[in-house]
């Protein structure tokens, strides 16, 4: 079922334009792309064309990327939010097909973008660069359903605590934050394609693709607090390396989550995951981080586990994500943080830079922000002298509002570890 119709709208040169008479019924997402090469270089002057799905012939909307590979965002529309809040056989999300064409990347098609209605959707395109004469046919994604929409498998059911003996060795002697996992795109032992993931991704993903946006706040941060103690349980096991594959996760709900190659988010689910991203759940006297399997509740029950519209129903009762947590998993389950994150020049400091503060970290931050203005040029050069003066919260701020983070010049944890990320992208394309 779709939400829209040609003659609820027409075009406009700047936004889509919904006549006065259809605002009673009509709801509204908004939509913001960003397209980048490797190594998060931006594509400056790619044009976005967004059109219903399978249909080539009717635009709705034509948007073109910034010096950030940024467009401007554009609004919608989308089913009733009632449809995303509660179990219904309506579709809660309005499906859109967005075409990429950047002068010198191959074209790509990315089919069924979901919109949902009052929240800010984000579709990040890694453009591949010609080669030869731009004679290929465009790169094609198609995003199936929503889980919480869509048919599949329930999970299979595991111990949520993996004892040496079964998985083999424990490599790791902590926890880490790893750079990437690898995704397997289907059951462990099909003839998948893998894919190589950088961790925060992976999460937005998967909470993009298994609970709405529109959910409340606590609702989504359980969730995805439970994904990513799933998620460092695979990688701290190594679950499926030590039964002889070469990957970390796979796509597959029988038996880990669902990630879908080339979906986009939601940007609510993306800070929230930016600001909890090495947080994970244990129970007392257990090093690895707890397995926390959960199913909808709806179609399928699992008692002892979370059930996703039952941690919403919660949510809107104004429970708190760790009561949600212990609400399903017990009074015994507990927040933990990980002592390690790969992949990044320099450690968080532990505490925030603002204005005023100095030293080695502040310095570092300058470091990275300079050499990111390379290929961010609306970043301002700063001096690195380990002062956080005016025009390092300046260049701050501007990395925020590029990056999509709370713009508020404060170097918080988040927006640490965001700079070192694209730092490090930068980089490492230049080497």
């Amino acid at each position: 079922m779709r939400y829209y119709s040609t003659d609820v709208f027409r075009r406009s040169k700047e936004k889509i334009r919904i006549y006065p008479a259809q605002m009673g019924t009509q709801s509204l997402g908004t939509l913001r792309v960003r397209c980048i090469s490797e190594g998060f270089i931006p594509i400056t002057d790619a044009v976005i064309s967004i059109s219903y799905p399978g249909d080539t012939t009717n635009i709705i909307e034509e948007l073109t990327t910034n010096e950030n590979g940024l467009t401007d965002i554009v609004s919608l529309p989308a089913p009733p939010i009632d449809y995303s809040l509660e179990p219904t056989l309506n579709q809660p999300y309005s499906v859109y097909d967005i075409r990429i064409n950047a002068p010198g990347f191959e074209r790509a098609l990315f089919s069924n973008v979901e919109i949902l209605p009052e929240v800010l959707a984000l579709h990040e395109a890694t453009l591949t660069p010609q080669v030869l004469e731009p004679t290929r046919e465009e790169e094609i994604f198609v995003i199936p359903p929503h889980t919480l929409y869509g048919d599949y498998p329930p999970k299979i059911p595991e111990n949520e605590i993996k004892p040496t003996g079964e998985t083999g060795e424990i490599v790791l002697s902590r926890v880490v934050v790893p750079e990437y996992v690898i995704v397997h795109d289907g059951p462990p032992n099909s003839a998948a394609n893998n894919y190589w993931v950088r961790f925060r991704d992976y999460i937005k993903n998967v909470a993009s693709s298994e609970i709405y946006a529109t959910w409340p706040e606590s609702t989504i941060y359980a969730n995805v607090l439970a994904i990513l103690s799933f998620t460092l349980n695979r990688v701290y096991t190594e679950w499926y390396r030590n039964q002889g594959y070469n990957f970390t996760i796979t796509s597959s709900t029988a038996y880990d989550h669902k990630w879908i190659n080339g979906r986009n988010i939601f940007q609510n689910i993306g800070t929230i995951v930016d600001s909890v991203f090495i947080n994970y759940l244990s129970r007392p006297n257990v090093r690895q981080p707890i397995l926390t399997q959960y199913c909808d509740g709806n179609r399928t029950q699992c008692p002892g586990w979370m059930t996703q519209w039952g941690s919403k129903t919660l949510g809107d009762q104004g429970y708190s994500a760790i009561q949600i947590l212990r609400n399903f998993y017990g009074d015994s389950i507990y927040i933990n943080t990980a002592t390690e994150v790969s992949g990044v020049p320099s450690s968080w400091p532990g505490t925030n830079l603002t204005l005023g503060s100095t030293g080695n970290s502040v310095r570092t931050i300058q470091e990275q922000l300079n050499r990111i203005a390379q290929a961010y040029p609306a970043l301002p050069i700063v001096a690195v002298d380990g002062i956080f003066g005016p025009r390092t919260e300046e260049a701050v701020r501007t990395f925020q509002e590029i990056f999509g983070l709370p713009a508020t010049g404060i170097v918080d944890m988040p927006t640490w570890f965001k700079i070192s990320h694209i730092y490090v992208g930068v980089t490492r394309m230049a080497q």
